[in-house]
């Protein structure tokens, strides 16, 4: 074989073989690996492996300054039995942690010592010394599942002192979607009825499909699954990697290991590999990703240093957390003049800034030439608390919080290595009544900079009390032109992962923004300026029920008859966009308390969207109140009211916030400053905004509607205040952000309408699949034209694109006052048409498409912008076994050919996916069906013609009848399988049909004996026989003395070793399925 091959095997699985092994894993075979997990399925630890490291790494214990011990024997098994019982009945997550807690902590156990009791710590892994550990890759790792006798495979396991720290999936790269496929796996193996006992040791999970990888750790949903990429200080360092990784790529394995690796694989896989590593062979995206995450070095630092547990969560460093980290301690390792250089690490909002804080902390808190850092964290974040506790357990540090100024004070001046943390106004306060300044340069300041404004972290009272500390700043903004000046004394910025990048990384998603002033002309009265306003046309009656409404709120001030409008208008705007259909919710903005519990009251009597507000106390100044302002009666009473309801403002806050996220209600959050900062709930969609935001306080707000959710594309800012006056392309200067630089901006807001103007390209591109259809009324001429797999797919994607754009651009005011209502109309009506067309060729050519991402979305437009038909939505296909069921979604088919299509394309289905169990039987009629097919294009047969054929087809093959199969198999399914591969075999070599037909009767039965001898037991398969090298190298050997004996010799046929190996090797293939 000259070109490439494009099974997973081949292109992805053995080359990611070959790179681990170079990278310095020896390679087991699943028999070998069996064998050290005792033969035991449902053990997934490699326990001898496990037990001479064990005894190895805790060789030596001091008990005193002239004596030290080893831990005994029975310890060893202990600790082996404390790793294998983890507490899977509290929750993977929690076992999880612990498994990890073991990991990277160790077990203490009491020993007794010249009989006295001592404690030592059993450690499982040497971290400090990585040439201490073995590592060992496998594949096809067989583990049983927890609800059933069968077993799941994942196809690589990385193994460091024979417990399984990473789990790969290897991927074909030509599937379809193949990253999708292989997360989807790995997501499966982890259900409660997956292999969670092998994946809860697990800290790294990949997915790679050769030209393209990703990678996450326990339980991360699709949607989180990080990109990773190498970062670099200069070009040297890159030309290094990529030199390395080249020569790592070219390599080639020792013979030994070669002979392990393809001993179990049909001889010409070996053939084509020696073949490929005759010339230089270029790395791929898959080795970028082996080498960057899973070389020894690489593995151990990130499992022990970046990985951490968040609020049940278990979550691993994105690259720009790993590589800013490492930046930085580049940095801080230095002392120069007395001091160490800080500075700013500015990652956009959504990146995962607060954990990049802790583990920065971490990696200082470890630094072996820091012999005692006072590490200070700044947040505005609570919740961190624990987390941050939790996290430098393993750097044997205690966390103490401050929570007052003056505790704050003792502990910055107290000799105790404790991590501190607090929040910025009780560090700013605590730094004012330090009177004798701390001279130490191992003092760590790290501040996550939410409130940069009111206080400025490079503020001279902390450079007078802490003069030589290193101060480090967390920012999800870019930093104001005035302050890079200051900045930059301070170390200026040490990394930034801005907008454009997140966007690109897929790690939040690009915001739309439109401007909807309400109310721009004065002289118009308020319900006139609305119906200019709604987005859709309405019809006389619903304006005169809608006049009606408003009738008694002529005699409010303008102010008010203003919110009462913006209120109708986000009701409509949201029910309208993600209402019902989808999960997504909203968040409204307001510049006073009394503005926000009006605008709950507005909300509640239209009734359209269910809406909590969320408020300070009312003796707290928020948004733009004055200090002189009294609460208003509203206030205080509604005030009493969530008191009554919550008990206390802590738990208000909590409930509503609870509510906002875990369940329907409520759809919109009304807020004033509250949750502008640090509040993260991914379905949180549209920003409505009716006050003045400006700056940093403005990014900050947006960034609430940026983090990605499936099948979220956009987050939406609807700005009523006029906040942005005019967001053009290229994101000029505008006002509002006059504070920053305009290069630090870039991709943080787009305008609604330049998503618009992609409309036309977007329904155009459509119509373009189509353009060689000269009636365009002939709906039968659409569907033959789709019978192209290839024009389907483009139609699919095209179709997802200009719905997905359509919807986008309904739901802005500015695209019904600019684009010709038959213009939009011609876009419904067209998308309505698609949508049945699509609806019609998935059920005739039997398509699985994966129409569940944007599906709601879909839907959505449907129901809110197109009433005047109904569109079915795709469902489910029905397998042409359901006969029932099958003939009557074919007789709901209108015209002969439609159904023939339909008949023909759901067989070719059934017969791809039983392909492997009989392939001679699957490809003969396979081949009969595409003979058909191209009969009835050639016009050679007439459409009854055309579709009578299908039909018997479609039986015989259901029925599992082929006439030419000899009376002695009729019972022996399995043998018929292997009398199709045998006569296909010698249909070259003897050319007299009725001694071919007789000696491959002969052969199969005698096949089908022998392999039934090897796998059965009692009648039951052996479990896992498919994987027992003992059992198919038998059965191989088996099968070609046969052939050898009674085909070749006796009957003096032309067969060569090759032949005879194809045929025993094609058999136990389909005996592998057949016999399960």
């Amino acid at each position: 074989m000259d070109t490439p091959s494009f099974k997973e095997d081949h292109i992805s699985q053995i080359p990611a073989l070959q790179m681990l092994v170079n990278l310095g894993y020896t390679y087991l075979s699943p028999a070998e690996a069996d064998r050290q997990r005792g033969g035991k399925t449902t053990n997934v630890l490699l326990e001898d492996v496990l037990r001479k490291q064990l005894k190895e790494i805790n060789a030596e214990k001091t008990i005193s300054s002239t004596k030290s011990t080893y831990i005994s024997d029975s310890n060893i098994e202990n600790g082996i039995q404390i790793l294998k019982n983890l507490p899977m009945n509290e929750g993977y997550i929690a076992a999880s942690e612990r498994a990890y807690n073991l990991l990277t902590l160790g077990q203490a156990l009491e020993q007794s010592v010249d009989g006295d009791k001592k404690s030592f710590t059993l450690q499982y892994i040497d971290w400090k010394n990585i040439g201490n550990n073995v590592f060992h890759v496998t594949e096809e790792f067989s583990v049983m599942r927890s609800t059933s006798k069968e077993h799941y495979r994942p196809d690589l396991v990385l193994f460091v002192n024979g417990i399984p720290l990473c789990i790969i999936e290897c991927k074909r790269p030509d599937m379809k979607e193949p990253l999708k496929q292989a997360i989807s796996q790995h997501l499966r193996n982890q259900q409660e009825d997956g292999i969670r006992s092998l994946y809860v040791y697990s800290q790294l999970t990949l997915s790679i499909a050769t030209q393209e990888a990703a990678y996450a750790t326990n339980a991360t949903p699709e949607k989180f699954w990080a990109k990773w990429q190498e970062k670099f200080n200069n070009d040297e360092e890159e030309r290094n990697f990529k030199s390395k990784l080249q020569e790592l790529k070219n390599k080639p394995l020792a013979v030994s290991i070669k002979e392990q690796l393809f001993s179990d694989r049909f001889k010409y896989v070996r053939q084509y590999f020696d073949a490929l590593e005759q010339e230089e062979i270029l790395p791929t995206e898959q080795d970028n990703y082996l080498f960057g995450l899973c070389r020894p070095e690489r593995l151990i630092d990130i499992v022990f240093n970046y990985v951490l547990f968040d609020n049940g969560e278990k979550k691993v460093a994105r690259y720009q957390q790993f590589f800013a980290i490492k930046k930085s301690m580049q940095r801080i390792r230095n002392v120069e003049n007395g001091k160490r250089k800080g500075g700013v690490i500015w990652h956009t909002q959504g990146s995962g800034k607060s954990l990049t804080m802790v583990m920065l902390a971490q990696a200082i808190a470890m630094e072996p030439s820091i012999r005692n850092p006072k590490i200070v964290l700044v947040t505005d974040r609570t919740d961190l608390d624990n987390q941050i506790t939790s996290t430098f357990r393993k750097c044997g540090k205690f966390v103490e919080n401050a929570t007052t100024g003056q505790r704050l004070v003792e502990l910055l001046e107290s000799k105790s290595d404790a991590v501190v943390t607090t929040i910025i106004n009780k560090f700013v306060a605590a730094v004012k009544k330090i009177n004798q300044p701390l001279e130490s340069h191992d003092i760590f300041v790290l501040v996550d900079e939410g409130h940069r404004t009111q206080h400025g972290t490079f503020n001279v009272d902390m450079q007078k009390t802490l003069p030589n500390a290193c101060f480090i700043a967390m920012t999800g903004t870019p930093l104001f032109k005035k302050d890079k000046s200051t900045a930059a004394k301070f170390g200026g910025v040490i990394d930034a992962y801005t907008v454009d990048q997140a966007v690109k990384d897929k790690a939040v998603v690009p915001l739309l923004y439109e401007g909807r002033l309400a109310l721009q002309d004065v002289n118009a009265s308020p319900i006139d300026t609305f119906f200019g306003m709604v987005s859709e046309p309405l019809t006389e009656y619903q304006k005169a029920d809608i006049k009606k409404k408003f009738a008694r709120t002529d005699h409010l001030n303008s102010a008010e008859q203003k919110m009462r409008m913006i209120a109708w208008d986000i009701s409509y705007h949201f029910r309208d966009n993600w209402q019902g259909k989808t999960p997504f919710k909203g968040q409204l903005v307001c510049d006073k308390k009394v503005n926000a519990i009006k605008y709950k009251e507005y909300l509640d009597e239209i009734g359209i969207v269910s809406s909590e507000v969320l408020i300070s106390s009312i003796d707290e100044r928020e948004g733009e109140e004055s200090a002189y302002e009294k609460s208003t009666e509203k206030e205080n009473q509604f005030w009493k009211k969530m008191m009554d309801e919550h008990g206390n403002s802590k738990s208000y806050e909590k409930n509503i916030i609870s509510r906002f996220k875990n369940q329907k209600d409520p759809e919109i959050i009304i807020v004033v400053d509250k949750l502008l900062t640090g509040f993260d709930e991914p379905k949180n969609t549209v920003l409505y905004l009716t006050r003045n935001l400006q700056s940093h306080k403005l990014l900050q707000a947006i960034a609430r509607v940026n983090r990605i959710y499936p099948a979220k594309e956009f987050g939406y800012i609807i700005d009523y205040y006029g906040v942005i006056e005019n967001l053009d392309d290229a994101l000029q200067m505008y006002s509002s952000f006059e504070d920053f630089d305009e290069e630090d901006l870039a991709g943080t807001l787009t305008n609604i309408s330049e998503e618009i103007k992609k409309l036309p390209q977007k329904h155009s591109d459509l119509w373009d699949i189509f353009k060689t259809i000269a009636n365009k009324r002939d709906a039968e001429a659409y569907q033959q034209l789709l019978k192209d797999e290839a024009i389907r797919v483009l139609f699919y994607d095209k179709l997802a694109a200009f719905a997905r754009g359509l919807k986008v651009a309904l739901s802005s005011i500015q695209f019904h006052k600019e684009v010709e209502e038959k213009v939009i109309n011609r876009y419904k009506e067209d998308l309505t048409m698609f949508l049945k067309l699509r609806l019609a060729v998935v059920e005739r050519y039997s398509d699985e498409i994966d129409y569940k991402q944007y599906e709601g979305q879909i839907q959505k437009l449907i129901d809110t912008h197109i009433t005047t038909e109904k569109i079915e939505t795709i469902t489910e296909l029905v397998n042409i076994f359901d006969k029932d069921k099958f003939q009557q979604e074919v007789e709901n088919t209108t015209g002969k050919v439609a159904k023939a299509d339909k008949i023909a394309s759901r067989t070719a289905k059934h017969i791809t996916e039983k392909m492997d169990e009989d392939p001679a039987f699957y490809k003969k009629f396979s081949q009969m069906l595409k003979e058909t097919i191209a009969d009835y294009e050639a016009k050679r047969i007439s459409e009854a013609q055309y579709l009578s054929r299908v039909q018997d087809i479609m039986n015989n093959v259901l029925t599992h009848t082929d006439n030419d199969i000899p009376e002695q198999l009729k019972d022996r399914d399995v043998a018929k399988a292997f009398y199709g591969l045998t006569v296909e075999a010698l249909s070259e070599k003897i050319q007299d049909n009725v001694i071919r037909n007789e000696i491959s009767t002969q052969t199969a039965l005698q096949i089908d004996d022998l392999i039934k001898e090897s796998v059965l037991d009692n009648g039951k398969s052996i479990i896992d026989w498919q994987y027992k090298t003992n059992i198919t190298g038998k059965l191989l050997i088996e099968i070609g003395d046969y052939l050898i004996d009674e085909v070749r010799d006796k009957y003096n046929v032309d067969l060569s070793f090759k032949d005879m190996d194809k045929i025993a090797e094609d058999c136990i293939e389909v005996a592998k399925i057949r016999y399960k």
